[in-house]
């Protein structure tokens, strides 16, 4: 059970890898640009989640199986991109399997350290969540959380069963199956049928000049 966080860890930095990757052959990187994306999807959560619960070196710099599994991932993509990128929607599946292996696997770690529950719920949802931001940004895109059909609140429903099976001292594999499959199948559902927070609208009917910029926008 004390290699359960580490095995989630690892699968997650293989899956948020091959989503780092995929998005950058989508954008026709070379072979390096593949290779930071995907570490950077790989292991941005993972790093913030160890900075701020005190584990330095992070686990990502300190362990070379986290490198090793991130190139391997980026490698394999960048050989085998004409098949991997006729798959249907990939990135996001892929982006959706990483975002439930590292919500379990930040909400567990935040526990085993001895962090209280409420902190341990959002160690885990920005464990989740760090992957893909980093990704979006390298590509100078607006994060997938802040645009995207309930991105931060399955982590947040992943990392809330880990917790409360923890405080019911429920089976630590039972609970961790039920919160990874809870976060992937609540993504993907929302996903496919649209479901999403409520989208901020603006309109600013005295500035003329907004008005006029979004006029020619629509007409383009």
């Amino acid at each position: 059970m004390e290699k359960l966080p580490l095995v989630l860890d690892l699968t997650g930095t293989f899956v948020f890898a091959l989503s780092g990757a995929l998005a950058g052959v989508k954008r026709a990187l070379d072979l390096f640009g593949v290779l930071v994306l995907s570490f950077a999807a790989a292991n941005a959560g993972g790093i913030t989640r160890d900075l701020l619960i005190g584990v330095v070196p992070p686990a990502a710099v300190g362990d070379w199986r986290y490198l090793c599994v991130s190139l391997f991932a980026g490698i394999i993509t960048f050989c085998f991109s004409s098949v991997v990128v006729r798959m249907s929607n990939p990135v996001l599946l892929f982006d959706a399997a990483g975002l439930a292996f590292f919500a379990v696997a930040g909400a567990s770690k935040a526990l085993a350290h001895g962090l209280n529950p409420v902190m341990s719920i959002v160690l885990g949802m920005v464990t989740g969540i760090g992957g893909g931001m980093a990704r979006d940004v390298l590509l100078a895109e607006i994060p997938t959380v802040l645009r995207a059909e309930l991105y931060a609140v399955a982590a947040l429903a992943a990392a809330t069963i880990v917790v409360a099976g923890h405080l019911l001292e429920f089976p630590v594999v039972p609970v961790a199956a039920v919160a990874l499959i809870s976060c992937f199948s609540l993504r993907v559902m929302a996903m496919r049928r649209g479901w999403r927070l409520p989208v901020a609208k603006f309109n600013d009917r005295h500035n003329p000049n907004a008005k006029a910029a979004s006029n020619d926008s629509e007409k383009r």
